[in-house]
């Protein structure tokens, strides 16, 4: 192997005693290109890459880490069970899809709120439009979003008004195009398959320096670019019978470089599993992980909105799964599951609700949709804000995604820029063979078209229209009261109960706090009135039907999807 800086001959280079081969060169100063030369042949980036410029198949640009100003140094951060997440897609939140034009909009995030933004996927992609899981460069933030400058004047800028940041990241595969690791060492294995691509080695007799790869790629993100927390994706596709997983490593070094910041560092698992042992401690067996999203929240409610059954919402509609879901946090817990063939779940009701993480809508929900609808969309204005009202008075973490408080109404569909045209149109052949049976609905969008991409862009003037503005004041108010009221937010779930009424229509939560304080949430989840008689005295601290939310004032009987919040009479 060889290293090959721009304009001098390439340099050999020495395998080091840890496989890692090395050569020490004079004046390569931020900024200088370079490529590692392979078989006297194969130029290839590198795989550590903090800046790819020129794409994928580019070379590779010296970064220096600490050469940025960084203002940040009083922000501390919030424990997870004070934050209020806002994921977001950089290249269609704002106009300019760029790290710095997300900045712009932050002070009206502060004033929505949200306590944290969470970023989907930036390490360097194939093109310039892309959802981020087909990453290939997990050290280089997306070029054409700002590359690593940008990025960090995105996060300073966050910290600036208190707002945390969250990163998604992809460790159960890479993309396919301008994906070279293989090339430099054994770090895929065909012992085990994942569904997007090779699945990575994680406890292969030469499987040291691929973790390694990985764990300090989770200590670069938190240390070189300030980062409060990870978002892990789809860690039931991570294969890893080690003695200790590579996740718990993973976890261990987000928190040491946090902790050399001064601050927490979250670490936040994606599983289709329900596993609690992702949560449990590594002295009580489990992985360490902060928190999981558990899906089963929001499959329980969409279902109860929309009445779809189709895909994983088969194994939802049943009375009891979504009270269990606000009380306990898993619908599912060891009973059978038709979509996964088979028992699913462990025991939650015992974990506490930061462990937690729900939302109503994700990219995920919302994409894996046929045309990328939103919940706005396929659902009435009013069942919007009864699903908003359960997930910010429910014990756990919310998330909210992007738009949704004020009701976006641009579609999120899957969109990609392969600059391979074979890979191209087989992705295309792939959405549409997927999607066939939704054909009824329109089009499948050819995720290579810029106008798939172009469509995703939020209409940001769209939050101060009628109704949208509306919408946006019942989530600001409703964040505040999380804020604000003992009895709310994500701790205390011990003390929360749900239950349905013996026809199903109306589902009540009560929340205690710890000092006795207690609210309750009646919310009615058809579209039809229903008799409802309140408790004498009870001071109403939010109402779905509020005028200043849109609504018809009405309070007796419930009106379709009505939700009201109340204090009772102590």
């Amino acid at each position: 192997m060889e290293l090959a800086i721009e304009g001098r001959p390439p340099a050999p280079m020495v395998a080091g005693a840890d496989g890692v081969w090395e050569v020490s060169v004079s004046e390569a100063a931020a900024g200088t290109r370079y490529q590692y030369r392979l078989d006297g042949e194969r130029y290839r980036p590198d795989p550590v890459s903090r800046f790819q410029p020129q794409g994928v198949h580019g070379p590779s640009v010296v970064v220096d880490p600490d050469a940025f100003a960084w203002t940040d140094q009083g922000f501390r951060g919030a424990p997870l069970a004070e934050q209020a997440i806002y994921e977001l897609h950089v290249g269609t939140f704002s106009t300019a899809g760029t790290f710095e034009g997300v900045i712009p909009y932050l002070p009206g995030l502060v004033d929505l709120g949200v306590t944290a933004i969470e970023i989907m996927p930036v390490a360097e992609f194939p093109g310039s439009r892309n959802w981020g899981y087909d990453g290939v460069h997990l050290y280089a933030p997306q070029s054409t979003y700002g590359g690593p400058r940008g990025l960090r004047r995105l996060v300073d800028a966050c910290h600036a008004r208190g707002l945390s940041v969250i990163l998604d990241v992809v460790y159960n595969h890479l993309g396919p195009e301008g994906n070279y690791l293989a090339e430099f060492g054994p770090y895929f294995s065909e012992r085990y398959k994942t569904p997007w691509g090779a699945a990575i080695d994680y406890d292969g007799p030469e499987s040291g320096a691929v973790r390694r790869h990985v764990v300090e790629n989770a200590r670069a993100w938190i240390g070189e670019f300030h980062l409060d927390g990870l978002r892990l994706d789809a860690i039931h596709a991570i294969h890893d019978a080690s003695g200790v997983h590579v996740l718990t490593e993973v976890a261990q070094a987000a928190r040491e470089a946090g902790a050399r910041l001064g601050k927490p560092a979250h670490v936040i698992a994606e599983s289709h599993d329900n596993d609690r042992r992702i949560v449990l401690p590594a002295r009580a067996g489990g992985l360490g992980l902060d928190a999981v999203w558990s899906d089963d929240f929001h499959h329980a409610l969409h279902v109860t909105l929309t009445g779809e059954r189709a895909g994983y919402y088969v194994d939802f509609g049943r009375a009891g799964q979504l009270p269990r879901t606000l009380a306990e946090g898993f619908a599912f817990q060891g009973e059978p599951s038709a979509y996964f063939g088979g028992a699913r779940g462990t025991a939650s009701a015992d974990l506490e609700g930061d462990r937690f993480v729900i939302a109503t809508q994700t990219h995920d929900q919302v994409g894996n949709r046929a045309q990328g609808g939103r919940l706005g969309t396929i659902a009435p204005f009013e069942a919007v804000k009864l699903a908003a009202a359960l997930m910010l008075a429910a014990p756990a973490v919310p998330l909210l995604f992007m738009g949704e408080e004020y009701g976006e109404t641009a579609p999120f569909p899957y969109f990609t820029s392969f600059l391979d045209r074979g890979l191209a149109e087989a992705v295309r052949r792939g959405r549409a063979g997927e999607f066939e049976r939704f054909a009824w609905q329109g089009p499948i969008p050819d995720p290579g078209d810029p106008a798939t991409f172009v469509r995703a862009r939020l209409n940001h003037a769209l939050a101060s229209a009628p109704r949208h503005r509306e919408l946006r004041e019942f989530y600001r108010r409703w964040l505040a009261l999380r804020r604000e009221h003992p009895a709310l937010g994500a701790l205390g779930k011990p003390r929360a109960r749900a239950r349905l009424a013996e026809d199903g229509r109306v589902l009540t939560l009560e929340r205690a706090g710890p000092s006795g304080e207690r609210v309750v949430l009646v919310a009615n989840l058809g579209a039809e009135p229903v008799t409802w008689s309140g408790p004498a005295g009870a001071r109403v601290l939010i109402d779905s039907a509020d005028r200043a939310f849109g609504g018809a004032a009405v309070t007796r009987p419930l009106a379709a999807w009505q939700v009201l919040l109340f204090e009772p009479r102590r």
